[in-house]
């Protein structure tokens, strides 16, 4: 299963943080790549690796000197597919963390979760003496974080996935489905690696499993679930108050501000609409009322819509032909029947 995009609309404009969050690690790996001969140059490669990677043994004994590894390590990757997979989460799901928190929050949250990641692996490496001196490298412990704490703050969403199975198709999957399954497998894979083959994989799914909690912990802080808990078992004395948020409209209260456009040609009407938040046009319907004249829409999505355009009054009828959807514009075509 591969995410494209999901339905979780922004309010603060564009993802600025994520973007150059994203850039940086495609800058790090062309670097990566033209130091090492594309990875061809293994000593080049261990020496990378061995430098600015994680290495659970050193993490411990070099501590605090040794935390910059951690942070130059979530830049790193170790082949195209790799970094691949990690941009395509990042993008898909990073822009509403920012949304959610701010650019400064964001980052710093961010490398705190790769920290987590970073320690849950490393602690678990030096314990078993599986990999500690093993250098572990890759934005995926953080982007684990940036998962954890978007499946907490936004249950209802739903993900676009491609997937593959003899035939190339998408489908939209509620995010308290699709990240739970994504986060069993890491759990599975990361205690199997421990006793089994999958310990040389060379995939450290415990950072993934650390990213996630440490994200999942933020995301219920976020929401107000964690400290009034704390704060009412620390004494009678002590009370906390939430933090103030933003309320949003329900589904069924958004309101489309922006009136249709009908627009009137030899043959046909056409009605523009602005639609966010929805699929494809299938989503769309929209039914004429010969006696008001009026056309009206629904689309339902992340959001729901109800709207009317009225024909102009010289309209003698009309048939919808056709509805097309594209970057949040509705176009309705209808054909004008005779008198």
């Amino acid at each position: 299963m591969f995410p494209i995009h999901d339905d979780t609309e922004r309010i603060h404009g564009r993802p600025w943080l994520n973007y150059t969050l994203i850039g940086i690690n495609i800058a790090v790996f062309i670097w990566q790549a033209s130091v090492t001969s594309f990875f061809t140059d293994e000593r080049a490669v261990t020496e990378m690796f061995l430098t600015y990677g994680t290495v659970p043994d050193r993490l411990f004994s070099e501590w605090p000197g040794s935390a910059f590894t951690v942070v130059t390590s979530m830049f790193m990757h170790g082949g195209i597919a790799h970094i691949i997979g990690n941009m395509v989460f990042l993008w898909v799901f990073g822009d509403n963390i920012e949304d959610k928190f701010g650019r400064v929050k964001y980052i710093l949250l961010y490398i705190g979760w790769g920290f987590a990641a970073a320690l849950l692996h490393s602690a678990v490496a030096v314990y078993t003496g599986d990999g500690g001196g093993v250098p572990a490298v890759g934005a995926s412990g953080a982007i684990s974080g940036v998962l954890g704490a978007y499946m907490v703050l936004f249950p209802r969403a739903r993900i676009y996935t491609i997937i593959t199975a003899f035939f190339i198709y998408t489908v939209r999957i509620p995010v308290l489905v699709y990240i739970p399954f994504w986060f069993a497998l890491q759990l599975i894979f990361g205690i199997i690696g421990q006793f089994g083959p999958l310990g040389d994989s060379g995939v450290a799914y415990l950072a993934h499993v650390g990213g996630f909690i440490a994200g999942a912990a933020t995301g219920l802080v976020g929401r107000g679930f964690i400290l009034p808990k704390i704060a009412s078992l620390a004494g009678k004395g002590t009370t906390y108050k939430p933090p103030v948020k933003k309320v949003r409209p329900k589904i069924e209260d958004v309101v489309n501000e922006t009136p249709p456009e009908v627009i009137e040609g030899p043959s046909y009407y056409e009605i523009i609409a602005e639609i966010k938040g929805v699929a494809d046009a299938s989503a769309i319907s929209a039914t004429y009322e010969p006696d008001s004249k009026l056309v009206r829409i629904s689309a339902n999505g992340s959001r729901r819509y109800e709207m009317a355009a009225k024909l102009p009054d010289t309209a003698t009828g009309a048939t919808v032909e056709s509805v097309q959807y594209l970057n949040g514009i509705a176009r309705i075509r209808l054909a004008k029947t005779p008198p």
